[in-house]
């Protein structure tokens, strides 16, 4: 009697098990490869979305949704973060990023030194001035009203940024080589905490430039200590990157160590061949500040070559002032002659990428302003010299006049086997220094670096799969939950029940960056959907057109 009750209460259970209704959901990738971002092993199974959210992970058998996606053969990972991207101009030219999203990635982060806010009239119209083949109106003055002006607008990522230490610098200072008063020391911390509080992920500076390369590490202290009472980070374009790299970082370190606040280094590098082998010593110097307490960390991009411009070429005096100041001394005689032994005299005082590349043939011009100098985009500065008869140090001080700019400019400075050893440190993540553009329109006007469509392709591709630098899940959380943790980003850097649904779906045999130094506007492959807020803006490697990109604020934010 009792197996026979046994038996029907079995039954009774089957039955009601095979007539309860399906979970459902808007979207389920199935059958992939989850990396949830960790860094641990992957496992097969599926990823369900509902709305903006991660609403299940795992076998989903009793599911349903709008949408499904076999992914069986592919990796499903968190949507990479961008933690040094210049796509703050190119996506008031086209919001679909699409250079970045044909990368998987979801989340571009602003401010390396400059941002795009705090803006006073003076600044607004100096930065309409130098505007180059991107027009726009600047029709913000805040940090904040810029963000929610790229989203009114419809971009396909995420946006958040740094507050530029040479940003409220300028506003207060303008371009003069000078330490603040304390009234305008004390108006920049005012700036920082206004910006904090409107979700700024802390302060960034970039010390190679004038007029950054004016601020003194005491003011730089001071303004960390700002974005530390938001618990911020401190990210900079160190002071010095070749001859001075290592007292360059104790800077950092003071300045981390000082201001009580996490700090990272832009773009980690040692330029110039003589100094390739300090890069180890940096290491060191990073391991005992967080052996010591201390949270520093770093960002790479996977290139050889830096890309900045001519300014980093002259050393800082020559700028004191702005453009206009700079390139009227330029027309001066005795400074051309002052200046040419400059850049051609190795030095400590000033970082000069030109001696860095080690001669003009490994400078590259890629980008320039006047419609008349264009056809000179990809050609060395050696080769612009010899055609035009002159010194390649007269070549970029006349170029820097006749273009009204910079001048756009690829720098060959670093060694292949310094990139193998940077992916390898663990506290290193990616971040492009660059836009996130298209092949098309306005941005074949000049030459991007490869960076801007490769930068996470090659990693994944190069690095990872031919190299085996590192493992695909170590890649993964470099880019993913190892910046979304520096950043305190909540919700956003793993696949994890009630995170925000920013998905990448890709293939680990087959992603491959294709950008060159020669022809870099080409797309990478092998990333084959990706998700931003729940919506899908790459499906079947092709872009969607949709825009759901959000801002993303720091921990400070007060709505």
């Amino acid at each position: 009697m009792l197996n026979l009750f046994i038996a029907l209460v079995s039954c009774v259970a089957i039955a009601m098990t095979a007539c309860s209704p399906a979970t459902e959901y808007d979207i389920i990738i199935r059958n992939g490869a989850i990396y949830d971002g960790s860094g641990g092993d992957p496992m097969i199974g599926d990823v369900a979305i509902k709305g903006d959210t991660l609403a299940a992970i795992g076998p989903l058998e009793n599911a349903i949704a709008r949408l499904e996606i076999d992914a069986e053969g592919l990796a499903v990972a968190p949507g990479f973060i961008n933690m040094l991207s210049w796509a703050n101009e190119s996506l008031i030219e086209d919001g679909r990023s699409q250079g970045d999203i044909r990368q998987g990635v979801t989340l571009e982060v602003f401010g390396e030194g400059w941002s795009m806010g705090p803006l006073n009239e003076k600044m607004k119209a100096a930065e309409t001035e130098q505007q180059g083949d991107i027009k726009f109106d600047i029709e913000w003055t805040t940090l904040a009203e810029y963000l929610d002006y790229l989203t009114a607008r419809g971009i396909s990522p995420n946006v958040a940024s740094f507050v530029g230490a040479t940003t409220v610098r300028i506003h207060e200072i303008g371009y003069e080589d000078r330490p603040p008063t304390p009234e305008e020391l004390e108006r920049m911390r005012g700036l920082v905490a206004r910006a904090m509080e409107d979700g700024a992920l802390g302060v960034g500076s970039s010390l190679i430039y004038a007029p950054a390369f004016y601020a003194r590490t005491d003011e730089l202290i001071e303004l960390a200590r700002v974005a530390a009472g938001y618990d911020g980070m401190y990210i900079s374009h160190i002071r010095n990157e070749g001859n001075q790299l290592l007292e360059a970082v104790d800077e950092l370190i003071t300045i981390a160590r000082e201001a009580g606040i996490r700090a990272e280094i832009y773009h980690l590098k040692a330029a110039g061949q003589a100094n390739w082998s300090k890069l180890e010593t940096v290491f060191e110097k990073v391991e005992v500040a967080r052996a010591d307490g201390l949270s520093i960390s770093a960002d790479i991009y996977t290139y050889v070559a830096g890309a900045t411009g001519l300014d980093a070429a002259m050393p800082p005096w020559v700028q004191e002032g702005g453009y206009d100041a700079w390139a009227e001394r330029l027309k001066n005689p005795a400074t051309r002659r002052r200046l040419q032994r400059e850049m051609s005299t190795p030095t400590n005082d000033w970082d000069n990428l030109y001696l860095a590349a080690g001669s003009a043939d490994k400078v590259l011009l890629v980008g320039f302003k006047n419609e008349a100098l264009k056809p000179l985009t990809g050609k060395t500065l050696a080769e612009v010299a010899a055609m035009r008869g002159k010194s390649p140090e007269e070549t970029a001080m006349d170029l820097v006049i006749e273009d009204g700019s910079r001048v756009g400019t690829v720098y060959f400075i670093m060694a292949e086997e310094n990139i193998r050893k940077k992916i390898a440190q663990p506290w290193v993540s990616l971040g492009s220094d660059a836009g996130s553009i298209a092949p098309e329109g306005v941005f074949l006007k000049s030459n991007p670096h490869p960076r801007a469509y490769g930068n996470f392709a090659r990693l994944l591709g190069k690095y990872v799969r031919e190299e085996k630098v590192i493992s695909l899940s170590e890649a993964i959380r470099k880019i993913t939950s190892l910046p979304a943790t520096h950043l305190k980003i909540e919700r956003r850097g793993m696949l994890k029940m009630g995170h925000f649904a920013d998905v990448v779906v890709f293939d680990p045999e087959t992603i491959q960056d294709h950008a060159t130094f020669d022809q870099p506007h080409q797309y990478a492959t092998g990333v084959h959907h990706v998700f931003v807020n729940g919506v899908q803006v790459l499906k079947d490697s092709e872009h969607t057109g949709a825009t759901p990109g959000q801002v993303v604020r720091g921990p400070g934010w007060k709505p």
